[in-house]
């Protein structure tokens, strides 16, 4: 790089440090970087307030960590202000979706905690989900109990005893799947 490029850098750098509060391009920014995320996926306010964090610090260079915050939570009221983020609709859509794919309610329960969601709103999504339709569902995509092409013997009981413990199902109901057949799945 140039010297005078170099130099600009570090005067537009020393000009952001100086800062206590954001500037206008910074207040746009941020609200074009909600509404550009917020139409890519879904996000809780946890995991926006964060990318917009890391990503204002990154952008606007020698800003504080503080003003960075400042901005992000800019974002946030932004997206409260015109209804763009719903931690609610977050956590009953994902959980809706994980337990169709054979996720158990442990696991939904520590991924939504994993993404910043509040642990009223982790227990209201999936109070209504299914176990025993999520283990079976999970049965169906890994070929266990009555989905099995091969015989069962004591070490692929294990393994598929396993996999069910490792996914958050109870003993119990992995047990009772992988005995059963297809005939008793249908009674549930």
């Amino acid at each position: 790089m140039s010297d005078d490029l170099l130099e600009e850098r570090e005067k537009r750098r020393a000009a952001y440090a100086a800062l206590n509060e954001p500037t206008p391009r910074m207040l746009s920014w941020v609200k074009n970087s909600c509404v550009y995320r917020l139409n890519q996926r879904m996000m809780t306010e946890h995991a926006l307030r964060e990318a917009l964090r890391r990503k204002a610090l990154s952008k606007f260079e020698g800003i504080s960590a503080e003003l960075a915050s400042r901005i992000a939570a800019t974002g946030i009221a932004f997206c409260h202000e015109h209804r763009f983020l719903d931690d609610r609709a977050f956590a009953e859509t994902r959980a809706a979706s994980a337990s169709r794919s054979g996720h158990s309610k442990r696991r939904i329960s520590r991924d939504l905690g994993q993404k910043g969601v509040e642990r009223s709103l982790i227990h209201a999504a999936v109070e209504e989900i299914d176990d025993r339709a999520a283990a079976i569902n999970y049965a169906r995509k890994r070929g266990f109990g009555p989905f099995r092409k091969v015989d069962l013997d004591e070490r692929r009981k294990a393994k598929e005893l396993s996999a069910f413990a490792r996914n958050g199902f109870s003993f119990e109901l992995a047990q009772n799947i992988i005995q059963s057949s297809l005939d008793k799945l249908d009674d549930f």
